[in-house]
């Protein structure tokens, strides 16, 4: 007797269909997986007897293989142990099989006969819908796969309840989804005292998806302005909402099963790897990078990152994906994010203050910026030192714009990308758009051809540099509402490429 029971396999963001025969045989008692397993599949075999044991199952004096087809396939995870009992289950004539044929199942099994939590519901909600079949899973997976409206999900407390469901006798209540979370802003736009150029800069990065770096002395607010970043960006329109929940599911850190409609921030600390940064290590998880896809990353004291992670930044920057190779597989995930950056002119942080820089000044601040590569330097829209605040900008009330007053400007200046860009899906905003559709959007008049002209000579502007102060440009424009570039945005958009004092 051969029975076919679903699960999925994970190849990035996507689930790929598996299926999970189960042949019982006469033989020398036995059980085997086969199906390039890895260890905790195929430990699976032990937590599916104890399971059957807790519910007075007994296993037969037969010879029984598991296989996961396709073959080729990297297996791994414990969410293939539900998938292996019910395939064991409808070989042996306690479940139908019928039943089981259009379910797929994920979940991991306790030796009492529990379902424990798995991570990648939601994905694999998406390829049970599109593969017309119910998805079964633990109960508490249940309200966040339940978000793909499209396929009924039966959230089980144990192996007892979803036996009772298949031969019904009980059948489970689909779950509904959870409660959409709702994460509040960090601060407000107006608590920052001074620093009116910086803000001006948020709006512009926030408004455009502009790379930012922030160069200043400790205490300048550099870290408080990027945390207030979160508050200025659009909710997430459906589409991106469940593209960042999908990865976030994978990772699991969704909260609920709840689905936010707001841009995630991520800001790892300086001492992360590469794997941690970018993805990989056991099971090729995404990274903090891909965690940030359509929100901001943050990375503060940017010279403090190891200058490996900072260049493995270099090409997901540019492709807005990144490709997790390993031995026997290759994991592609999103991860289009806007980059935000802080860092202190130098180690002591007080190279331009005489009276209370080491005795390296200047020569500190060169060595210290030069760990940021040329390359991911370029790579930044808008570059800006952040000043010291005075003890005038201190006592003085705080005041100044609301973050939800800048935010209704950003919004409508990303209406009017979304807009532009409605005949092409690959561009959603200015920081996209390249070659010859950003020279028709954003072409300069002679007087701002004559401008950049100048400044590129001066400032000795790459191909790169030259795109992106286009970019940054026709976002200035978007946010005053006028249709063409004028000079003074194109000079206002030069002045975020000057180089740092330090000469970085």
């Amino acid at each position: 007797m051969v029975a076919i029971a679903y699960s999925v396999a994970f190849d990035g963001v996507e689930a790929r269909l598996v299926e999970v025969q189960c042949a019982v045989a006469a033989g020398l008692p036995g059980f085997s997986i086969v199906g390039l397993p890895d260890k905790a599949v195929s430990e699976a075999r032990e937590r599916v007897k104890a399971a059957f044991g807790a519910l007075s199952i007994a296993m037969p004096s037969r010879r029984i293989t598991v296989n996961l087809s396709p073959a080729n396939l990297p297996k791994e995870g414990s969410h293939f142990d539900l998938p292996i009992a019910l395939a064991v289950l409808a070989a042996l004539q306690i479940i139908p099989q019928d039943e089981v044929s259009r379910c797929v199942a994920l979940g991991e099994l306790a030796l009492d006969g529990r379902l424990v939590t798995v991570n990648g519901a939601l994905p694999a909600a998406m390829a049970a819908s599109e593969d017309d079949r119910a998805l079964i899973c633990p109960r508490a997976c249940g309200p966040e796969a339940a978000w793909i409206t499209a396929v009924p999900v039966l959230g089980a407390e144990n192996l007892r309840q979803v036996i009772d469901h298949l031969t019904d006798r009980h059948p489970i209540t689909p779950a509904k989804p959870g409660l959409a979370s709702e994460s509040t802003p960090r601060g407000c736009l107006s608590e920052v005292k001074g620093q009116e150029r910086a803000k001006r800069a948020l709006e512009i990065a926030a408004a455009g998806r502009h790379h930012l770096l922030m160069v200043g002395p400790p205490g300048a607010g550099k870290s408080m302005l990027a945390a207030r970043i979160q508050g200025l960006l659009p909710q997430l329109s459906p589409r991106e909402a469940l593209e960042t929940s999908m990865v976030h599911s994978l990772a699991g850190t969704l909260t609920d099963g709840g689905i936010s409609r707001h841009a995630p921030f991520q800001e790892p600390h300086h001492t992360a790897s590469v794997p941690a940064i970018v993805g990989g290590g056991r099971g090729a998880k995404p990274g903090q990078i891909s965690l940030a896809h359509n929100g901001v990353l943050f990375l503060d004291e940017l010279p403090e990152f190891p200058r490996q992670v900072l260049d493995t930044l270099r090409q997901p920057i540019e492709s807005g994906e990144v490709m997790v190779s390993r031995a026997n597989a290759h994991v592609r995930y999103p991860c289009r994010f806007l980059l935000v950056a802080a860092a202190n002119p130098c180690r002591c942080g007080y190279l331009a203050d005489p009276a209370r820089a080491c005795s390296r000044a200047p020569v500190c601040g060169g060595d210290y910026m030069s760990k940021i590569s040329g390359p991911l330097m370029d790579r930044f829209d808008l570059r800006l030192e952040v000043p010291g605040v005075s003890y005038q900008d201190m006592d003085r009330a705080a005041g100044g714009e609301t973050s939800a007053t800048v935010a209704a400007r950003v919004a409508q200046a990303r209406q009017v990308q979304a807009e532009r860009f409605r005949d092409h899906p690959q561009v959603t905003v200015n920081a996209d758009a390249s070659g010859a559709l950003l020279e028709q959007i954003a072409a300069p008049d002679d007087a701002g051809r004559a401008l950049i002209g100048k400044a590129s000579e001066k400032l000795g502007l790459t191909a790169r540099g030259y795109h992106r102060i286009l970019r940054s440009a026709r976002t200035i424009a978007d946010l005053e509402g006028v249709d063409q570039v004028q000079v003074y945005h194109l000079a206002e958009a030069i002045s975020y490429r000057l180089p740092f004092v330090a000469g970085g």
